[in-house]
C-alpha cells in the first residue's frame, strides 16, 4: 500500500491517520525501545565522546539485533561527527536515529499494485510468523479502498490456517478459495487465478505453506505453484512478500536466505514488533539483503499493520523526539 494511497482509506496518511499510527508505532516497539534508550542513558553522562563510550555503545547496538555490521558503521559515523565532544543521552539517541534512517531508507518501499488484474501476491514465511494473519489484515485495507480481493487458501496442511482465511474473507467481504487439508496447493492456486481473472478480480493474495523441516519439499511446492500459475500469466506472481516475525531475532536472517533460495522474495513484511526487544533485526536486513521492507505489525488490528517509513522507525526505535 502507498502512502497516497493510505492517505485516501484513512489508515497510514492524512494527520490523524499519521498520528494514530505513531503513536501505535512507538507503543509497539516501547520493549525495543526500552533496551536501546535505557543503554544510551547509562553510557552517556554528558561528557565528551571517548572509544570507550562508542564500543559500549556499539555492544549495545549488537545486542539490540541490529547486526555487527550496521552497529559498527553507525558507530564510526558518530565517531567521525562527535568524537571528543560532549554529548548527551538526548543527542545520541537523535544522532542514531539519523543513522539508522539512513541505513534503512533505501529499503523502505511502498507494496505498489501494478495495473495487472489481477495482481497476484504469493505470500510464504515459516509458520508461526504470522503470515495467515497478515492476509487478512492486507484483504482488508484492499476491500478498504474499494478493491475486489480473491483468498487463495494455499497452506493446504493446516486445517487452522484454512479455516482463519475463510474468516478474513467473511470479515473483509473478499472471495475464498480453499479446499480440504492436504489438497493440492498448486492446483488451488491454478483454479484461483483463472476464476480471478475471469472475474475481473484486482488482488489475489495466495497463502503458502511454511514447513521448512523438509527444505527440498517446500521448495518444490513453491516452484510448482510458480510454474502453474505463469502458465496463466507468465508475469505472476507479481509480488512475493516473505513474512518474519520480529520475536525470532537474528533467526530471520536464517530465513530471508532459505526463502531466497527457494523463490524470488521480492519483499518483506515484519510482524510482531510490538512483543520483542529486537526491533533492531530490521536494520540488520536491510544491511545484509537490502531487500524493500514494505509493512510492519505492532498489533492484532488490520490497522497495526502499516508501510514502513524509515524515520518514523529510526525515532520510535531508539527514543528520539
Amino acid at each position: 500500500m502507498s502512502a497516497t494511497e493510505g492517505e485516501r482509506d484513512g489508515s497510514g496518511g492524512g494527520n490523524g491517520g499519521r498520528r494514530g499510527w505513531l503513536a501505535r508505532l512507538k507503543a509497539g516497539l516501547q520493549r525495543s525501545t526500552s533496551t536501546i534508550s535505557g543503554g544510551i542513558t547509562n553510557i552517556f553522562t554528558k561528557r565528551k565522546l571517548d572509544s570507550a563510550m562508542l564500543a559500549e555503545l556499539e555492544e549495545l547496538l549488537i545486542a539490540a539485533d541490529l547486526g555487527i555490521g550496521p552497529a559498527a558503521a553507525i558507530t564510526e559515523q558518530i565517531r567521525k561527527s562527535r568524537f571528543d565532544k560532549e554529548i548527551s543521552p538526548e543527542e545520541v539517541r537523535e544522532v542514531l536515529a539519523e543513522e539508522i534512517a539512513r541505513l534503512l531508507e533505501p529499503v523502505a518501499r511502498p507494496l505498489e499494485i501494478t495495473p495487472a488484474r489481477p495482481h497476484v501476491i504469493l505470500v510464504v514465511g515459516v509458520n508461526g510468523t504470522g503470515k495467515t494473519t497478515t492476509i487478512g489484515k492486507l484483504a482488508k485495507q484492499y476491500r478498504d479502498r474499494g478493491l475486489k480481493v480473491m483468498l487463495a487458501a494455499g497452506d493446504t496442511f493446516r486445517a487452522a490456517a484454512i479455516e482463519q482465511l475463510q474468516i478474513w474473507g467473511s470479515r473483509t467481504g473478499a472471495t475464498v478459495i480453499a479446499r480440504g487439508v492436504g489438497g493440492d496447493a498448486a492446483g488451488l492456486a491454478f483454479d484461483a487465478l483463472r476464476q480471478a481473472r475471469d472475474e475481473g478480480f484486482d488482488v489475489l493474495l495466495i497463502d503458502t505453506a511454511g514447513r521448512l523441516q523438509n527444505k527440498a519439499h517446500l521448495m518444490a511446492e513453491l516452484e510448482k505453484i510458480g510454474r502453474v500459475i505463469r502458465k496463466l500469466d507468465e508475469t505472476a506472481p507479481h509480488s512475493t512478500l516473505l513474512v518474519l516475525d520480529a520475536t525470532t531475532g537474528q533467526n530471520a536472517i536464517a530465513q530471508v536466505e532459505v526463502f531466497r533460495s527457494v523463490c524470488q522474495v521480492s519483499g518483506l513484511v515484519m510482524t510482531k514488533l510490538d512483543g520483542t526487544a529486537r526491533g533492531g533485526i530490521l536494520v540488520a536486513l536491510a544491511s545484509r539483503f537490502a531487500l524493500p521492507v514494505h509493512a510492519i505489525g505492532v498489533g492484532e488490528t488490520a490497522e497495526d499493520l502499516q508501510p514502513f517509513t524509515a524515520e518514523a522507525f529510526a525515532r520510535a526505535l531508539t527514543g528520539a523526539g
